[in-house]
């Protein structure tokens, strides 16, 4: 996920619980890190998470087959920290948050997209 989306690090997912990863968000001189619990996931369709430790956040992904391509909904809820709810107005880092997120799924779909070509090239070339 850092190769698309702009503030998050890194992502680990724990070894000895897979439903269990752990996030990290950097954006200049800030830095916010928490544990994920995958809620649900059903292939192709949804996947639903909800922070159990950290920057308090939960969400969904839902894919809808286009016959031929998809569409995607993303859903997140979260809580601005303390510190910069301080020193940021909530109004602008809303606005932010929200045009770095569809920045993201921009890039997730051009991602996404090459990654579909490469399959493609290798199946023509078997």
């Amino acid at each position: 996920m850092p190769k698309w989306m702009k503030w998050i690090d890194a992502v680990k997912i724990q070894t000895d619980n897979p439903e269990i990863s752990v996030w990290t968000l950097k954006s200049g001189i800030w830095k916010f890190d928490w544990k994920s619990r995958m809620l649900r996931v059903i292939p192709r369709q949804i996947i639903e998470w909800e922070s159990i430790d950290g920057l308090p956040n939960r969400g969904a992904i839902r894919f809808y087959d286009r016959h031929g391509s998809s569409t995607i909904k993303l859903t997140v809820a979260y809580a601005i920290p303390g510190i910069l709810g301080k020193v940021m107005d909530n109004l602008f880092l809303g606005n932010m948050v929200k045009s770095t997120i569809q920045a993201d799924m921009n890039r997730f779909r051009e991602y996404a997209l090459q990654i579909q070509s490469q399959i493609k090239s290798k199946d023509i070339k078997s």
